[in-house]
């Protein structure tokens, strides 16, 4: 067994793309992430804190806007419109869940494709499942990311992904399928999901219920990544029973320190490909 050190392998990422920012602050070109706060949520507060951490680290450029409780879906399509034409700003994001009244969906199509650092406008959403060259979704593209960071073959591989949320499980899925593997996305409405996890090469769950794949549902030498961000009593715990099922696995990524830095790792990597794009 070995456990996937998702903090490392993000960290040497971002040593890679502080060289390409300097690259291009040598031609005169600072990239700047925008983001977009809406209403007052403890969580999202935090995340929208480690962003901005992530743009100093590698010495982009940040800026925040916040927007109260009282937000039109209308006033939010106005900003990111404004955004949009904002040349020096080559990322939009919009945190999410959103603290008020507004169409999500709506302000994600609205995002110009080639600021979309988080991947969510259909445009790249459509290029990723037809092959084509996007900004893909930060925490699949993360994934991805580490089990090629392990030389871990994926072509031909029974891939089971556990969840089918527009954020995870559906680009992961077209990831996966990218890179040649046998597909199976499992949810809340499968039969017998025991019956499917346990036939996964590389088992991916992201579904938001703490320590929910055990022992018994994994088979011997299976990769586990855990996607999963849960809190029982105040610590940090993932979907997979880390604890109980380590010792069967090949890989394990762990909860915390496994997806979730590459998630911002990759944030920043979309930035920097946005930028360069936004140059052609």
């Amino acid at each position: 067994m070995k456990i996937i050190d998702g903090k490392a392998l993000a960290q040497s990422i971002r040593e890679e793309l502080k060289n390409e920012v300097n690259e291009l602050k040598q031609n005169g070109i600072i990239p700047k992430l925008a983001v977009i706060l809406v209403g007052e949520n403890p969580a999202s507060e935090v995340y929208v804190r480690n962003k901005a951490k992530a743009c100093e680290d590698i010495g982009v450029d940040f800026e925040l806007h916040r927007m109260g409780k009282e937000t039109t879906t209308d006033d939010l399509l106005g900003l990111i419109d404004r955004l949009n034409d904002d040349e020096s700003v080559n990322g939009i994001l919009l945190q999410h869940p959103c603290d008020a009244d507004v169409d999500e969906l709506k302000a994600f199509e609205r995002i110009n494709p080639l600021k979309d650092v988080d991947g969510f406008n259909p445009v790249n959403v459509g290029r990723l499942n037809i092959g084509q060259e996007c900004l893909v979704s930060c925490t699949p593209y993360g994934v991805l990311k580490m089990l090629k960071s392990e030389n871990i073959d994926i072509e031909g591989k029974n891939v089971v992904i556990v969840g089918r949320s527009n954020i995870v499980g559906k680009p992961m899925a077209a990831l996966m399928l990218k890179e040649n593997a046998t597909v199976t996305i499992c949810h809340s409405k499968t039969k017998g999901l025991k019956n499917f996890t346990k036939l996964a090469d590389i088992l991916i769950v992201a579904i938001g219920k703490a320590k929910f794949i055990t022992s018994d549902m994994i088979k011997e030498d299976a990769v586990v990544i855990d996607v999963g961000m849960n809190r029982i009593d105040g610590k940090l715990c993932g979907d997979a029973d880390f604890e109980t099922i380590k010792d069967k696995t090949s890989f394990i990524t762990p909860v915390p320190g496994g997806v979730g830095p590459m998630t911002i790792a990759m944030l920043m990597e979309n930035l920097i490909k946005a930028t360069k794009m936004q140059m052609l």
